[in-house]
């Protein structure tokens, strides 16, 4: 059976560490999808989308990964409801050309449209509106899950909803999610009325975002992460609403179109030495002083949310070794001070932290494993070095004794004593995966590291 045959192949996640030996299947349609689980071909499997997690969430060394982006389909669409049903292979970006021409947006998208379905549902994705409309589950009607005997379960918030709020951030470990129905946000234009703002302190940064970001949809600040002293904290805050038709000038074309995007692409990897301090200083310096106070500025909504997607391989200006995102979140109680810690060490440490941001969470959901809770979350670009596990587990430090967590779409170093000191209804999620999954016949290269399953 065509389905059952797998390609070895040398995966890695989007930062390009760790680079591991899978088994990856690609199947064509949902039945394939129970026969490779059913095949006892394999000791385990992932499910393993578009490659954007960063570390080894969706890594399997030695073992089963099914990709699901030819389970790319639309099945159904409700225009007064705004509900899409889809299969799990549909990515952000199939959903935004199809949809954004007929007045449809996604209502929490990443700083990628290049994600799945599938994926964004497995780590509970957020974006720059969390403060007013949390993660991805917050729209998610339900979704049909394949376990691993082969039974397929309708989980909602009635239904199943053990299997529900275990699945929703379960980073794919409780089953494999064939097909979900989410409501998307109607809009007027393709547009966001953007306003910018410098600040000069990590103090005067919070408490802008505090006392400003409720007039806001979107909000995140860039972080100048290298700024010592009293620029400690220094930032641009970047926060926008999505701008009315009447906001678009006729000159542009409809309202609903989007730009032309000139697109670049990175041939090669950089050398190591390219991204140093010094450079990285420079740049964080340029663009600080290149953003002052603007309002209203018109912009698209691929330059605001995915900035990025218009570079391709981005992540080879952090060469060979790649690269690791680090993000975390802290709670309000303590979080400034925490803050204030991360980038103080940030800031003295010889890791060239290129990209920073923070943003605002509000509360968080019932998701066993799910990331936000309501506090401050930080993430940074780090180049891969041999001294960067140990660093990022100096950093943990400081995140656990706030009584924060680190991100396990973006981790790829995290020790299991922190993951469990950190995610306290790990306990509560062991024991759904061992009524869906006895035999553990889903797990990963992350599941083994942190001993997830136990």
């Amino acid at each position: 059976m065509s389905q059952l045959r797998y390609r070895s192949e040398k995966l890695s996640g989007w930062g390009r560490f760790p680079v591991e030996p899978c088994h990856l299947y690609r199947p064509e349609k949902r039945s394939d999808v129970r026969a490779i689980l059913g095949s006892g071909q394999e000791s385990s499997y992932i499910g393993r989308g578009l490659g954007r997690s960063y570390g080894d969430a969706a890594l399997n060394r030695d073992a089963g990964t099914i990709c699901p982006i030819r389970l790319n389909r639309f099945i159904s669409f409700d225009e007064r409801t705004a509900v899409l049903e889809c299969e799990c292979g549909v990515s952000l970006a199939e959903i935004i050309e199809y949809f954004l021409p007929r007045g449809f947006f996604l209502p929490v998208t990443p700083g990628t449209k290049f994600v799945t379905v599938g994926g964004a549902i497995a780590a509970d994705v957020h974006g720059k509106n969390h403060h007013r409309d949390g993660t991805i589950s917050g729209f998610l009607l339900d979704f049909r899950l394949l376990v691993s005997s082969g039974e397929v379960l309708a989980c909602s918030r009635s239904e199943n909803c053990g299997a529900f709020w275990a699945t929703v951030g379960g980073m794919g470990l409780t089953g494999f999610i064939l097909s979900a129905r989410i409501r998307l946000r109607p809009v007027e234009s393709a547009y966001v009325r953007v306003d910018h703002q410098r600040t000069h302190n990590l103090d005067e940064t919070l408490n802008v975002m505090a006392e400003t970001d409720d007039g806001y949809q979107f909000s995140v600040a860039w972080l100048d992460c290298l700024a010592r002293a009293d620029s400690l904290g220094r930032a641009v805050l970047i926060r926008g609403n999505h701008a009315r038709a009447g906001d678009v000038p006729h000159t542009r074309g409809s309202p609903l179109s989007l730009p032309p995007r000139h697109r670049l692409k990175i041939p090669f990897d950089l050398p190591a030495w390219a991204l140093n301090r010094a450079a990285v200083a420079a740049f964080n310096a340029l663009y600080y002083r290149g953003h002052g106070d603007a309002a209203r500025q018109l912009i698209d909504l691929e330059r605001f949310f995915y900035p990025l997607d218009a570079v391709g391989n981005w992540n080879r200006l952090y060469g060979k070794r790649g690269l690791a995102q680090y993000q975390v979140v802290v709670p309000e109680n303590g979080g400034r001070q925490a803050l204030a810690a991360l980038l103080q060490k940030l800031g003295s440490s010889h890791c060239a932290a290129f990209l920073a941001v923070l943003k605002r969470f509000g509360e968080g959901n019932p998701g066993l494993l799910s990331f936000p809770m309501r506090g401050y979350t930080l993430a940074v670009d780090l180049p891969v070095s041999r001294a960067l596990g140990p660093f990022l587990h100096e950093l943990d430090t400081i995140v656990l004794d706030c009584g924060g967590r680190v991100y396990l779409a973006k981790d790829a170093v995290m020790r299991p004593e922190t993951f469990a000191a950190s995610y306290r209804k790990l306990d509560q999620f062991r024991e759904v995966k061992q009524k869906l999954d006895p035999n553990g016949l889903l797990s990963s290269s992350q599941a083994r590291r942190l001993r997830i399953a136990g």
